[in-house]
């Protein structure tokens, strides 16, 4: 070894010797993983309590967290919130089940029909890229104020990602499994019922929670729609009381509840996939 190399190794032994002697304590932690996705929002929350007691932040327009508590609790009191949050509720499980329903059955009809497909993808594809704001007046001329615009709007809102997601999982199924079928000489319907949906399952199931999520999206614009209960009417009324409190709550609201109804797919998505050996 030269002397330029030993030189060189002593150097690299001081230095993790040093360091050895200089190190700071570990300063990890680890916070159990069924509160972690807890954390970010409870941060967020002290810190937005302590800048609104500071005086930062303008009671009028972003009222503390305490005080968007005691406006739910006075709700609830009063007895209108729970109403106002069943409405909500089945408005949005209504149009959920329509529009995952009208999305599973093109979905596996353009899927597995190369004719269907070219006749109905295309004119469904450029009905998606309408703005839902923009069925809002044909709505209200053809359905009017009652419950059955509301829900076709929020149906809408859940149809498209369902459609696309089923059907990207369709046309993406192993052409091997498709052969397999074939050998065992299974017909169109057979092939469709116990190879290809349970082989777009996991894609199937990702458009179920996209949907989810837009039709409480969805919803906001449909209780516009002249709505006198939920909690879009009730957002839009403390906008126009000037109650900013009770515009956050409700915000609160959709986002717990829609955060909620998503739990519930998941868990019914990876009890469906674990039987499977398919992580979700």
């Amino acid at each position: 070894m030269s002397d330029g190399q030993e030189t060189s190794q002593q150097t690299v032994v001081a230095l993790d010797a040093l360091k050895e002697h200089y190190r700071l304590p570990s300063l990890t932690f680890s916070v159990p993983r069924q509160i972690q996705g807890v954390v970010l929002p409870a941060v967020i929350v002290a810190v937005w309590e302590a800048l609104a007691h500071a005086g930062v932040l303008p009671a009028n327009w972003l009222p503390a967290p305490s005080v968007v508590a005691i406006t739910l609790l006075e709700l609830l009191r009063g007895g209108e919130l729970l109403s106002h949050i069943g409405v909500t509720v089945a408005r949005v499980g209504s149009g959920f089940m329509i529009g995952a329903l009208a999305a599973t059955l093109l979905g596996g009809v353009t899927g597995s029909s190369p004719l269907v497909r070219r006749v109905l993808d295309p004119t469904l594809q450029a009905l998606r890229s309408i703005p839902s704001m923009a069925w809002v007046p044909l709505f209200l001329l053809w359905l009017g104020i009652h419950e059955s615009s509301k829900i076709t709007l929020i149906a809408v809102g859940v149809f498209f990602p369902v459609y696309l997601n089923l059907l990207s999982g369709i046309l993406t199924v192993d052409r091997k499994l498709l052969e397999v079928g074939q050998v065992f000489r299974l017909d169109k319907v057979e092939q469709v019922r116990r190879v290809i949906l349970p082989a777009a399952l996991p894609s199937y199931l990702v458009g179920l929670r996209s949907g989810l999520g837009l039709g409480w999206m969805f919803v906001v614009a449909a209780e516009i729609m002249g709505a006198s209960r939920g909690l879009g009417f009730l957002m839009i009324d403390g906008q126009m009381t000037g109650r900013a409190s009770v515009i956050i709550a409700s915000i609160v609201l959709f986002a717990l509840f829609g955060k909620l109804t998503d739990l519930v797919l998941e868990r019914v998505g990876r009890g469906l996939l674990g039987q499977r050996g398919v992580e979700f």
